[in-house]
């Protein structure tokens, strides 16, 4: 008979839904809010990726071209996500605004020599274009690393609910307990199925990060010796 009574209901998500409180319910909305910010995150920062390594290119057509203005237009076009753009546009503004700053001398900008000038301006410029090329990651490392748990919570939640109907029905079957123990397991599934994609995602973006920051990091140099002639 518990074999007959284990078929007749057999293990359901629909079940455990409606068997659960307000805590599991808040727990299983969760998850559900994390992985969908987690995917917007992931194919946001994957088009911004994209577009980054796609520009890199252009950045031996910047030293082809006959001027700084060609080079700037050529940047214009190829780097729509601005992260190399910025360091020539405020490369050529920090020098002709030294140059003027240096016959008024009435700023603080006019006080300092031309190569320290242009290593605030172009190292203001990397901090800018590194926040814009990193930011979300720290999101998809704190989904990665708390869904799990978030996950188990509603399963010793459920486990918890399981063994008190068990104990105020007053008789132990192993159908009984297997059914409703079964069904919370599964939000500890749910969390991983969070937490994997979110792991994976962030390792990438870093890999990708690294290489696009050593070339910023590249051109800021060759620029700076560029201006300072």
């Amino acid at each position: 008979m518990p074999a007959v009574a284990a078929a007749a209901q057999p293990l359901s998500i629909a079940r455990y839904w409606a068997q659960g409180d307000a805590l599991s319910h808040a727990v299983a909305w969760l998850l559900l809010a994390m992985s969908l910010l987690c995917w917007f995150f992931i194919l946001a920062k994957g088009l911004h990726a994209w577009r980054a390594r796609a520009a890199a290119p252009a950045l031996a057509a910047f030293w082809a071209a006959p001027s700084m203005a060609d080079g700037i237009a050529l940047l214009r076009v190829a780097d729509p996500e601005q992260i190399y753009l910025p360091l020539p546009l405020h490369g050529a503004a920090a020098l002709a605004n030294h140059v003027t700053a240096a016959a008024d001398g009435a700023t603080l900008g006019g006080a300092v020599g031309k190569g320290e000038q242009l290593t605030r301006v172009l190292r203001q410029e990397i901090a800018r274009s590194t926040h814009r090329i990193e930011r979300g990651l720290t999101l998809l490392a704190s989904i990665g690393a708390t869904a799990p748990f978030v996950g188990l919570l509603g399963t010793v939640w459920g486990i918890y609910h399981a063994l008190g109907r068990v104990a105020a029905a007053g008789t132990v079957q192993i159908d009984q307990l297997a059914g409703p123990v079964g069904e919370a397991l599964v939000m500890t599934g749910f969390g991983l199925v969070v937490a994997i994609p979110a792991v994976l995602a962030y390792n990438a973006f870093n890999r990708i990060n690294r290489t696009t920051l050593a070339q910023l990091d590249g051109f800021a140099f060759d620029l700076h010796a560029y201006f300072s002639r």
